[in-house]
Protein backbone atom coordinates (compact mmCIF):
# COMPACT_ATOMS: atom_id res chain seq x y z
CA UNK A 1 0.00 0.00 0.00
CA UNK A 2 0.86 3.48 -1.10
CA UNK A 3 2.18 5.64 1.51
CA UNK A 4 0.99 9.45 0.85
CA UNK A 5 2.02 12.49 2.51
CA UNK A 6 -0.13 15.94 1.68
CA UNK A 7 1.00 19.37 3.15
CA UNK A 8 -1.79 22.00 1.92
CA UNK A 9 -4.34 19.29 2.27
CA UNK A 10 -7.14 21.13 2.51
CA UNK A 11 -6.50 23.10 -0.90
CA UNK A 12 -9.33 22.02 -3.69
CA UNK A 13 -6.49 20.25 -5.53
CA UNK A 14 -4.83 18.28 -2.64
CA UNK A 15 -8.50 17.02 -1.48
CA UNK A 16 -9.14 15.80 -4.98
CA UNK A 17 -5.98 14.06 -5.17
CA UNK A 18 -6.24 12.60 -1.78
CA UNK A 19 -9.57 10.65 -2.91
CA UNK A 20 -8.08 8.86 -5.44
CA UNK A 21 -5.60 7.84 -3.13
CA UNK A 22 -7.96 6.75 -0.70
CA UNK A 23 -9.77 4.45 -3.64
CA UNK A 24 -6.84 2.78 -3.60
CA UNK A 25 -6.38 1.97 0.12
CA UNK A 26 -3.44 4.06 0.69
CA UNK A 27 -2.14 5.05 3.86
CA UNK A 28 -2.62 8.93 4.22
CA UNK A 29 -0.67 11.65 6.47
CA UNK A 30 -2.38 15.20 5.92
CA UNK A 31 -1.24 18.35 7.21
CA UNK A 32 -2.85 21.92 6.80
CA UNK A 33 -3.64 25.05 8.46
CA UNK A 34 -7.40 24.02 9.45
CA UNK A 35 -8.10 21.63 11.94
CA UNK A 36 -11.95 21.68 11.34
CA UNK A 37 -11.35 20.76 7.91
CA UNK A 38 -9.09 18.12 8.19
CA UNK A 39 -11.02 16.15 10.21
CA UNK A 40 -13.58 16.53 7.61
CA UNK A 41 -11.17 15.21 4.69
CA UNK A 42 -9.89 12.70 6.88
CA UNK A 43 -13.27 10.98 7.88
CA UNK A 44 -14.17 11.29 3.95
CA UNK A 45 -10.95 9.41 2.83
CA UNK A 46 -11.64 6.41 5.63
CA UNK A 47 -15.22 5.96 3.72
CA UNK A 48 -13.54 6.15 0.35
CA UNK A 49 -11.01 3.29 1.22
CA UNK A 50 -8.26 4.91 2.87
CA UNK A 51 -6.12 2.30 4.78
CA UNK A 52 -4.85 4.75 7.53
CA UNK A 53 -5.65 8.58 7.49
CA UNK A 54 -3.55 10.46 9.85
CA UNK A 55 -3.58 14.73 10.05
CA UNK A 56 -1.82 17.32 11.84
CA UNK A 57 -2.41 21.27 11.90
CA UNK A 58 0.91 22.75 10.04
CA UNK A 59 1.57 26.59 9.39
CA UNK A 60 3.61 27.69 6.57
CA UNK A 61 4.92 30.45 8.40
CA UNK A 62 6.57 28.78 11.39
CA UNK A 63 9.40 27.13 9.93
CA UNK A 64 10.77 26.08 12.98
CA UNK A 65 7.90 23.13 13.26
CA UNK A 66 8.55 21.87 9.92
CA UNK A 67 11.25 18.80 11.51
CA UNK A 68 8.70 17.91 14.21
CA UNK A 69 6.02 17.70 11.76
CA UNK A 70 7.94 15.84 9.59
CA UNK A 71 9.32 13.41 11.69
CA UNK A 72 5.69 12.60 13.09
CA UNK A 73 4.38 12.13 9.79
CA UNK A 74 7.45 9.79 9.08
CA UNK A 75 7.01 7.53 12.28
CA UNK A 76 3.27 7.45 11.30
CA UNK A 77 3.61 5.86 7.81
CA UNK A 78 7.06 4.23 8.20
CA UNK A 79 8.42 6.16 4.58
CA UNK A 80 7.01 8.04 2.28
CA UNK A 81 6.33 6.95 -0.92
CA UNK A 82 4.57 10.52 -2.13
CA UNK A 83 5.17 13.94 -0.95
CA UNK A 84 2.93 16.06 -2.33
CA UNK A 85 3.37 20.04 -1.55
CA UNK A 86 0.36 22.04 -2.45
CA UNK A 87 -0.04 24.57 0.29
CA UNK A 88 0.20 28.19 -1.10
CA UNK A 89 -1.26 31.70 -0.95
CA UNK A 90 -2.64 34.02 -4.15
CA UNK A 91 -2.23 37.50 -3.13
CA UNK A 92 -4.13 40.28 -4.39
CA UNK A 93 -1.71 41.70 -7.45
CA UNK A 94 -2.56 45.95 -6.35
CA UNK A 95 -2.15 45.05 -2.70
CA UNK A 96 1.23 43.58 -3.38
CA UNK A 97 2.28 46.63 -5.76
CA UNK A 98 1.36 48.67 -2.67
CA UNK A 99 2.52 46.78 0.15
CA UNK A 100 6.09 45.55 0.44
CA UNK A 101 5.44 43.53 3.65
CA UNK A 102 2.42 41.53 1.89
CA UNK A 103 4.94 41.45 -1.49
CA UNK A 104 7.29 39.65 0.70
CA UNK A 105 4.68 37.71 2.84
CA UNK A 106 4.17 36.26 -0.61
CA UNK A 107 7.48 35.00 -0.98
CA UNK A 108 7.32 33.63 2.61
CA UNK A 109 4.07 31.25 1.74
CA UNK A 110 4.76 30.49 -1.76
CA UNK A 111 8.77 30.18 -1.74
CA UNK A 112 10.52 30.33 1.05
CA UNK A 113 8.23 27.85 3.00
CA UNK A 114 8.14 25.62 -0.15
CA UNK A 115 11.72 25.66 -0.30
CA UNK A 116 12.74 24.83 3.22
CA UNK A 117 10.25 21.85 3.05
CA UNK A 118 11.53 20.72 -0.09
CA UNK A 119 14.98 20.87 1.26
CA UNK A 120 14.57 18.80 4.22
CA UNK A 121 12.24 16.32 2.56
CA UNK A 122 14.85 15.67 -0.12
CA UNK A 123 17.42 14.57 2.28
CA UNK A 124 14.95 12.10 3.68
CA UNK A 125 14.10 10.82 0.82
CA UNK A 126 17.86 10.72 -0.81
CA UNK A 127 18.54 8.43 1.95
CA UNK A 128 15.36 6.72 1.40
CA UNK A 129 16.39 6.15 -1.82
CA UNK A 130 13.18 5.88 -3.69
CA UNK A 131 9.66 8.04 -3.66
CA UNK A 132 8.47 10.84 -5.60
CA UNK A 133 8.14 14.45 -4.54
CA UNK A 134 5.25 16.68 -6.37
CA UNK A 135 5.16 20.47 -5.58
CA UNK A 136 2.78 22.75 -7.21
CA UNK A 137 3.61 25.59 -9.03
CA UNK A 138 1.69 27.45 -11.36
CA UNK A 139 1.83 28.70 -15.53
CA UNK A 140 1.80 32.00 -13.85
CA UNK A 141 5.87 31.81 -13.19
CA UNK A 142 6.50 31.17 -16.87
CA UNK A 143 6.31 34.81 -17.38
CA UNK A 144 6.42 37.80 -15.62
CA UNK A 145 2.94 39.25 -16.34
CA UNK A 146 1.54 42.52 -14.90
CA UNK A 147 -1.63 40.77 -13.33
CA UNK A 148 0.10 39.00 -11.63
CA UNK A 149 3.98 39.20 -11.68
CA UNK A 150 4.23 38.94 -7.50
CA UNK A 151 2.65 35.15 -7.11
CA UNK A 152 4.13 34.13 -10.60
CA UNK A 153 7.39 35.07 -9.72
CA UNK A 154 7.46 33.38 -6.17
CA UNK A 155 6.27 30.34 -8.22
CA UNK A 156 8.93 30.98 -10.77
CA UNK A 157 11.30 30.35 -8.28
CA UNK A 158 9.87 27.68 -6.94
CA UNK A 159 9.50 25.94 -10.17
CA UNK A 160 13.81 26.72 -10.96
CA UNK A 161 14.35 25.67 -7.62
CA UNK A 162 12.59 21.65 -8.23
CA UNK A 163 14.12 21.40 -12.05
CA UNK A 164 17.67 21.44 -10.25
CA UNK A 165 16.43 19.58 -7.67
CA UNK A 166 15.08 17.04 -9.92
CA UNK A 167 18.42 16.39 -11.72
CA UNK A 168 20.22 15.98 -8.05
CA UNK A 169 18.02 13.47 -6.94
CA UNK A 170 17.43 11.34 -10.14
CA UNK A 171 20.64 9.94 -9.55
CA UNK A 172 19.65 8.68 -6.09
CA UNK A 173 15.85 6.90 -7.09
CA UNK A 174 14.19 10.24 -6.25
CA UNK A 175 11.61 11.89 -8.68
CA UNK A 176 10.91 15.19 -8.50
CA UNK A 177 7.85 16.51 -10.06
CA UNK A 178 6.56 20.08 -10.99
CA UNK A 179 3.09 20.40 -11.69
CA UNK A 180 1.71 23.68 -13.81
CA UNK A 181 -2.12 24.32 -13.02
CA UNK A 182 -3.74 26.75 -14.95
CA UNK A 183 -6.49 28.52 -13.75
CA UNK A 184 -8.73 25.82 -11.41
CA UNK A 185 -11.77 26.43 -9.73
CA UNK A 186 -10.60 26.31 -5.85
CA UNK A 187 -11.46 29.02 -3.41
CA UNK A 188 -8.33 30.23 -3.85
CA UNK A 189 -9.41 31.71 -7.43
CA UNK A 190 -13.06 32.33 -6.05
CA UNK A 191 -14.14 35.90 -6.94
CA UNK A 192 -11.56 36.54 -9.80
CA UNK A 193 -12.79 37.68 -13.07
CA UNK A 194 -11.34 34.45 -15.29
CA UNK A 195 -12.07 33.27 -18.44
CA UNK A 196 -14.46 30.69 -18.24
CA UNK A 197 -13.64 28.10 -20.75
CA UNK A 198 -9.67 27.83 -19.36
CA UNK A 199 -11.00 27.51 -16.48
CA UNK A 200 -10.72 23.89 -14.87
CA UNK A 201 -12.35 21.27 -12.26
CA UNK A 202 -10.16 20.47 -9.53
CA UNK A 203 -10.86 16.48 -10.18
CA UNK A 204 -9.55 16.90 -13.80
CA UNK A 205 -6.61 18.31 -12.32
CA UNK A 206 -6.55 15.79 -9.35
CA UNK A 207 -6.44 13.20 -12.28
CA UNK A 208 -3.92 14.79 -13.90
CA UNK A 209 -1.58 14.79 -11.26
CA UNK A 210 -1.85 10.92 -9.93
CA UNK A 211 -1.04 9.73 -13.62
CA UNK A 212 1.76 12.31 -14.01
CA UNK A 213 3.18 10.57 -10.62
CA UNK A 214 2.93 6.97 -11.81
CA UNK A 215 4.33 8.02 -15.24
CA UNK A 216 7.31 9.77 -13.48
CA UNK A 217 6.52 13.02 -16.02
CA UNK A 218 8.81 15.94 -15.38
CA UNK A 219 6.83 18.69 -15.46
CA UNK A 220 2.90 18.70 -15.52
CA UNK A 221 0.87 21.37 -17.49
CA UNK A 222 -2.87 20.80 -16.67
CA UNK A 223 -5.43 20.98 -17.93
CA UNK A 224 -2.61 19.95 -21.03
CA UNK A 225 -3.73 22.85 -23.12
CA UNK A 226 -1.43 25.62 -20.59
CA UNK A 227 1.66 24.03 -22.50
CA UNK A 228 0.17 25.44 -25.76
CA UNK A 229 -0.70 28.46 -23.98
CA UNK A 230 2.57 29.04 -22.37
CA UNK A 231 4.27 28.66 -25.20
CA UNK A 232 2.82 31.66 -27.17
CA UNK A 233 3.00 34.06 -24.07
CA UNK A 234 6.91 32.86 -23.14
CA UNK A 235 7.50 33.82 -26.81
CA UNK A 236 6.02 36.89 -27.64
CA UNK A 237 8.08 39.67 -28.92
CA UNK A 238 8.88 41.82 -25.55
CA UNK A 239 7.48 44.89 -27.52
CA UNK A 240 4.00 43.10 -28.06
CA UNK A 241 4.05 42.21 -24.75
CA UNK A 242 4.70 44.94 -22.86
CA UNK A 243 1.65 46.93 -24.98
CA UNK A 244 -1.01 44.14 -23.42
CA UNK A 245 -2.80 43.46 -20.39
CA UNK A 246 -2.12 39.65 -19.47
Amino acid sequence: MQKILIIGATSAMAEAVARRYAARKANVYLLARNAGRLATIAADLEIRGAASVHTATFDANDRSSYEELLDAAHRALGSFDIVLLAHGSYGDQKTSEASAEEAVHEFQVNTLSTVALLTILANRMERQGSGTLALISSVAGDRGRPSNYVYGSSKAAVSTFSEGLRARLHKKGVHVLTIKPGMVDTPMTEGLDLPQLLVANPEAVAADIVRAVDSKVDVLYTPWYWRYVMWVIIHMPRAVFKKLNL
